[in-house]
């Protein structure tokens, strides 16, 4: 089964269409930034004018342009739920980030939505958290929203560094690297956001593990969007990231291979699909077939089996905080990183 998974990936690669059509609908409805744009004081300054540009961290020409302004991808505060007994529009396959917290119902927040909306900042008990998700990395991460005693609610800037999604906080227009959770430009430059746990899984797998149980999945948001359709259709098996100019040094990998990220540490997918199960470096992952890549056909629901990852403690077997990104942006964000490859270069 793992080894099936693991070719599917691999004999589809070379016969799919790489289409990638950007923001489709937002193209009908907002002006557009030229992709060439790359953030200075003097371009972007009317339209950050909270942003202290005098604190950075990174080299400021390495941020440009998305194609959208700020705000264009709106994200979603407060978001609605549903329970598990309503009448519920999701494919079986499809992806959902889902969260667990004592006491709580698990959420389960729909990749459907937030390949149109990137952040959702949400509350869950006395907790509030950002659900952040950049399709062009396809970097999906939990954050608190809690920074040196003070809530931050967060926004989709229209900016990219290294393809990966620039956030913002309304608070203070500071500039975030979604992939790090690391203020990058502002007043909260060198801050760090807290990672939580959570996983991505199937809609199906979420249903069955919490139907006698209970539990919660975010509502179809108030916008004009074709939820349910992939905007970058293709893009899941494409040759390269976009926006993305870096030499993609990594053996063994292209640059759009999945990744597990655990602090400094990745695991190939493709190895973890042969495998079935690592235990290493005090980590356990498992991987199970079932869910589909929302980046690859026009349905969310109907790409290519890239199944779940679960990633606990291998002592506890609590759940750790992780990403399931691309190759390339974890080469770009975590060039110390140390690549657990196991025999893959063998195989």
């Amino acid at each position: 089964m793992a080894t099936n998974g693991g070719r599917l990936i691999k004999l589809l690669i070379p016969f799919r269409e790489f289409s990638f059509k950007l923001f489709v609908a937002l193209v009908l409805t907002l002006p557009l930034l030229p992709l060439e744009v790359r953030a200075d004081e003097g371009i972007f300054k009317n339209l950050w004018p909270n942003t202290d540009f005098s604190l950075t961290s990174v080299p400021i020409e390495e941020i440009q342009s998305g194609g959208v302004p700020k705000d264009g991808i709106p994200a979603i505060d407060n978001p609605s739920f549903l329970s598990l007994d309503e009448e519920i529009d999701l494919l079986p396959r499809e992806g959902v980030m889902t969260i667990e917290m004592d006491n709580h119902l698990p959420r389960a927040y729909p990749i459907r939505y937030l390949l149109w909306h990137e952040i959702v900042n949400d509350t869950i008990g006395d907790q509030t958290i950002a659900i952040t998700y950049c399709p062009l990395c396809n970097s999906g991460i939990f954050f608190s929203r809690e920074v040196n005693g003070q809530t931050l609610t967060f926004g989709v800037s229209g900016l990219l560094r290294h393809s990966d999604m620039v956030m913002y906080d309304r608070e203070t227009e500071s500039w975030w690297q979604q992939a790090l959770g690391v203020g990058i430009v502002g007043s909260h430059t060198g801050n760090s956001l807290e990672q939580l746990a959570g996983w991505t899984e199937s809609w199906q797998d979420f249903v069955t593990r919490n139907k006698d149980t209970g539990g919660l999945v975010m509502a179809q948001p108030d916008f004009r969007r074709p939820y349910g359709q992939n905007p970058y259709k293709g893009y899941e098996l494409s040759h390269s990231p976009f926006l993305y100019n870096e030499e993609f040094k990594q053996q063994g990998l292209s640059p759009l291979s999945r990744v597990i990220k655990v602090d400094q540490m990745a695991w190939p997918l493709e190895r973890l699909i042969l495998e079935g199960k690592i235990e290493e470096r005090g980590v356990s992952l498992t991987w199970t077939g079932g869910q589909a890549s929302p980046l690859d056909t026009v349905s969310v629901g109907k790409g290519i089996n890239v199944g779940t990852v679960r990633v606990k403690d291998q002592v506890t077997g609590e759940d750790l905080p992780h990403d399931l990104m691309f190759a390339f942006a974890y080469e770009a964000f975590y060039p110390d990183g140390e690549w657990l490859m196991g025999d893959l270069l063998d195989r």
